[in-house]
């Protein structure tokens, strides 16, 4: 027997070479506008032409303002071209575009599986590390390079060297106010940044099996932090309810039939991996990193440097580097750092779970003072939806700004990010140096954590608010 991770890839693996890669075909392909110029390029100027046109689609999210005038103003000249070119490749290569005016616009990864996009046992990249998100949904995802664009648009495959796999398996029950971010954090601090890294990684048990569809992706789309490519779960009952209400087109007439092959796709035992580890899921308490790398992190109640023991003179030395970047000392309470600014956003926790999530903090409360606090939806759908049950009307009355979609304050390169100095509370993937703006101070935690933070302007446990 085979694990889901070695039966997708079978299913794909079309060729083998003398260097012992797989030629990968490849189901879908979503492009942004950030990692796709160059290989527009590239393609032209080799004469190669779009393969498979409904294969293939395009979103604008990375550059994207997520102000209200971000269809008339977008003031970063290089940002304005970036959206600009992508809108000229599309219509030169008939591929669809969701752009800034589509109602369905948003980050790429939360776009996917709104639009049913993304289907068990398929295989999915992307020009975005990030991609493994979409193996909740029981598929083969994964970033790729500028080049690797190139020849999935020219050939609709990918030659690839098969990875080992790593089985997680996830046990007991979340206790009230821990979430799926919570459960990521807890595994990169236990396994570290690279404790992924050559494995394709598989996450089950009954945990697992009773999360959402939003929790799963934001289990999967933190895989990459702890260094690995793929994060999967294979499809069950809660996969295919949300998908039966997703899928489009012609492929609505056969999806009970399809359904039933999805439901084969599945490790039989855990003996199949070659790795194996577990998790006490009712052991994690919310969690919040102190770090520059998403293993830097502990329970709220914890202190800085918690859980972390130098074995050699360079990771000293990293540890050393990383505190002065952040403004922290060794033993210093986390519950007293207090934040400039609070994100609710991205690809990771930007769905309306995490906004109702955040929501149920902010209700009936202030943002604190000197505070700036921002929710960003992670779609329109998204942002149509949470307007539609009140929560927008939560977030502003509690003082949030409630933004446009898009992947704002996430990577800093749209106009939402902070200045020198600035600490921040926010429920995005990556607490390096510098990625939410030159010399900003990041601390990862849960949607509801952010909000609880905004409120009391210190990182603040989010089971503060909702006892």
């Amino acid at each position: 027997m085979a694990t889901l991770f070695d039966q997708i890839w079978a299913a794909h693996a079309v060729a083998r070479n003398e260097a012992g890669e797989d030629l990968i075909y490849i189901d879908r392909h979503l492009v942004q506008e950030v990692s796709s110029p160059q290989a527009f390029a590239s393609m032209a100027a080799s004469g190669h032409v779009l393969r498979s046109t409904a294969r293939h689609v395009a979103v604008q999210d990375h550059n994207v303002p997520t102000t209200a005038d971000r269809l008339t103003h977008i003031p970063n000249a290089e940002s304005a071209e970036q959206i600009a070119t992508l809108r000229r490749n599309t219509r030169a290569t008939g591929m669809r575009l969701l752009d800034l005016d589509d109602p369905l616009q948003g980050i790429v990864h939360v776009v996917a599986p709104e639009l049913g996009y993304v289907l068990p046992g398929s295989t999915v990249v992307c020009g975005d590390s990030h991609s493994a998100t979409l193996g909740a949904l029981g598929a083969l995802a994964w970033g790729i390079g500028t080049s690797e664009v190139a020849h999935v648009m020219s050939t609709q495959s990918l030659w690839m060297r098969k990875p080992r796999t790593l089985g997680v398996r996830i046990d007991g029950t979340l206790a009230p106010g821990v979430y799926a971010k919570d459960l990521a954090l807890a595994l990169i601090h236990q396994i570290g940044t690279s404790g992924g890294t050559g494995h394709g990684i598989e996450y089950f048990g009954p945990t697992v099996q009773a999360l959402s569809m939003e929790a799963r992706m934001t289990l999967c789309n933190m895989t990459i932090e702890a260094g690995s490519r793929f994060g999967l779960i294979a499809p069950d009952a809660t996969t295919l309810a949300y998908l039966r209400a997703r899928v489009q087109g012609p492929a609505r007439a056969h999806f009970e039939q399809a359904a039933q092959a999805w439901a084969q796709l599945r490790t039989e035992a855990p003996e199949q991996f070659d790795r194996l580890m577990l998790l006490d899921a009712g052991r994690v308490a919310p969690r919040v990193t102190w770090g520059t790398t998403p293993a830097d992190s502990a329970a709220f109640s914890g202190r800085v440097g918690d859980g972390v023991t130098p074995q050699d003179a360079a990771e000293q030395r990293r540890l050393d580097e990383s505190l002065a970047y952040m403004g922290l000392a060794p033993g210093q309470a986390l519950a007293e750092v207090a934040i400039d600014v609070a994100f609710i956003g991205s690809c990771t926790n930007g769905r309306l779970e995490d906004l109702r999530a955040a929501a149920a903090v902010a209700r009936g409360h202030r943002v604190a003072a000197g505070v700036r606090a921002l929710v960003v939806p992670g779609s329109g759908s998204v942002k149509r939806a949470a307007e539609a049950e009140g929560l927008a009307q939560v977030f502003v009355d509690a003082g949030f700004e409630w933004r446009e979609s898009g992947c704002s304050m996430c990577i800093g390169m749209n106009g939402d990010s902070l200045a020198p100095g600035q600490r921040c509370a926010s429920t995005s993937n990556r607490n390096f140096e510098n990625r939410q703006g030159q010399g900003g101070r990041t601390h990862l935690m849960s949607p509801a954590a952010a909000a609880a933070s905004a409120l009391r302007g210190k990182l603040t446990d989010p089971r503060e608010f909702l006892a």
